[in-house]
């Protein structure tokens, strides 16, 4: 794939996207599949690239501006739940990028954030309010998600009676892996395991019901905790089409798979490839690219009531 140059040594672009950030006088702690994350002594530098994956490959192209869609609406929920729980901000939407960063504040505004450094739980937790995914394969063999008993004769995508927490192990290659509540106690001890659950199913009921009134049904997310001086915060990404699953309210129907606002639609576009899920990914379509950038876009549009080029953009913080 050809590459082109911009904006300083380390940044690479194609196609007005950005998927790789080194920035040179700074640790590179992690790649991941979407984030790259610096070492910044007390805090962290997380920039969100325009990567996309899916099956757990990252493809070899992304969708431009998809890292400042997530960030962005990062910011819009941390501030939403900033009266449910603390968060790892230390920079927010409007706060101007610090003065060792000029070289690369092109870049890096609307897409970066700083963040405390805390311990990451050992836990994704995952909360579900309706039969999607790996939910929907474990209850079609078993009656059951990640030991939850649930009614017989639901459907694909249906609506459950009430949201549950069912909570995952962390894969750093591969799938996650879902678990009982009983093990994340095992993991965490009872009382971390018991906050994280309260915290999650209440981010979740609030989030739901906010979007649900802008026409997004949020069918399932996954929240990252953290203690940072002995206090659980939250970490990572919030509530993302990333780390949720997004559906129009005015398409749901279920007992089918539904439209989203999500890089579902990319996975429905492979699936219908001869590929073995198995890396080299295949090249994204220009006209896959640009329909799955709408689809973040509209998400943000809706969620934040504004479109992502009103955001104010202040450059430098003064020296």
């Amino acid at each position: 794939m050809k590459f082109e140059f911009s904006g300083g040594p380390g940044i690479i672009r194609t196609m007005s996207e950005l998927l790789q950030v080194d920035l040179p006088g700074f640790k590179k702690l992690k790649s991941g599949k979407v984030r790259e994350i610096f070492d910044l002594g007390d805090h962290l530098l997380l920039v969100a690239t325009d990567r996309i994956s899916a099956f757990d490959c990252v493809m070899p192209n992304g969708i431009p501006r998809k890292g400042e869609i997530l960030t962005q609406i990062s910011h819009f929920w941390f501030d939403q739940m900033a009266a449910v729980v603390p968060n790892h901000r230390v920079t927010k939407t409007h706060d101007p990028l610090p003065p060792v960063f000029a070289a690369y504040q092109d870049q890096l505004m609307g897409r970066s954030m700083i963040v405390q450094k805390a311990k990451p739980l050992a836990i994704e937790c995952v909360v579900r309010g309706y039969l999607a995914g790996s939910g929907w394969k474990e209850y079609q063999t078993s009656r059951h998600v990640c030991g939850i008993r649930l009614p017989d004769g639901l459907q694909e995508s249906s609506e459950l009676p009430e949201p549950i927490f069912t909570p995952a192990t962390k894969a750093e290659t591969g799938h996650d892996e879902n678990i009982p509540f009983e093990r994340a106690v095992e993991m965490l001890g009872s009382d971390l395991a018991g906050q994280v659950r309260e915290l999650s199913l209440r981010i979740y009921r609030t989030a739901r019901a906010y979007a649900h009134d802008r026409g997004i049904i949020i069918a399932d997310t996954k929240f990252e905790f953290g203690l940072f001086e002995g206090h659980l915060i939250l970490i990572d990404e919030l509530l993302t089409p990333d780390s949720s699953r997004f559906w129009p309210a005015d398409h749901y129907q279920p007992g089918r798979s539904q439209p989203s606002f999500d890089k579902q639609f990319v996975r429905d576009y492979l699936e219908t490839l001869e590929w073995n899920k198995t890396p080299p990914a295949p090249a994204l379509p220009m006209d896959i690219v640009s329909k799955t950038q709408a689809k973040y876009l509209e998400a943000y549009q809706r969620l934040t009531g504004r479109s992502l080029d009103e955001i104010p953009r202040p450059s430098l913080r003064p020296k």
